[in-house]
């Protein structure tokens, strides 16, 4: 299969509480397609020379304790 996209050589942190583990990750019209061992050829291919591939994080750091004296009630 040819994909449009494939990150190669990736530590793939995939959120799901499992274990980091070495492999590649395939994007094919904007969205994933493969993760893990690829075959097949890409339009596109980056090396990520072993940085850490993971899905976005959200900041959710909050002083809600203090929200009370910022608003008015």
């Amino acid at each position: 299969m040819a994909y449009d996209l494939v990150i190669k050589d990736a530590r793939i942190c995939d959120g799901t509480g499992a274990p980091i583990y070495s492999g590649s990750l395939a994007v094919e019209d904007g969205k994933i397609a493969a993760l893990g061992n690829i075959s097949g050829i890409a339009r596109r291919e980056l090396n990520a020379h072993g940085s850490v591939l993971a899905p976005g994080f959200v900041d959710i750091h909050t002083h809600y304790d203090a929200q009370v004296s910022w608003d008015p009630l």
